[in-house]
């Protein structure tokens, strides 16, 4: 469906220093890893695939899809968390449902839902205290 290596290249990778546990280390090193990906650029989108991904994604005013992932303290693993985060949104966003037809429901189930209210009615019934009149 989609070509990952070639969508790949057209991203933009950019290093910050993240927040959150590491004590001293977080403020020196640059682990927290952004993404960004310009959908209206692509070349590797048909149109089709560009106003599918518009209407279903929170995009930017230019059309900018931009991730980030800072869970872990090494930069390589960030980078590769934000890969995996961005194709599974567009195999996602892309994925086309299909058409439930409606069926009508079978009368064999209908009977024998009937039936089976029929013998709990009667079950239910049978507990009353019988009537001296």
């Amino acid at each position: 469906m989609l070509n990952h290596e070639a969508i790949l290249k057209e991203c933009v990778f950019k290093a910050t220093t993240s927040s959150g546990s590491g004590g001293q280390h977080v403020n020196k090193v640059a682990t927290r890893i952004e993404l960004y990906f310009n959908i209206e650029e692509s070349i590797n989108l048909s149109l089709r695939q560009k106003e599918r991904l518009k209407s279903k994604l929170k995009l930017t005013t230019e059309n900018v899809l931009i991730l980030s992932s800072q869970e872990t303290r090494s930069q390589y693993k960030n980078k590769n968390l934000t890969i995996k985060k961005l194709f599974f949104i567009l195999d996602s966003a892309l994925k086309v449902n299909k058409y439930r037809i409606p069926t009508k429901t079978p009368r064999s189930v209908k009977v024998k839902r009937l039936k089976n209210k029929k013998i709990n009615s009667e079950r239910k019934s049978n507990r009353k205290k019988p009537s001296l009149d």
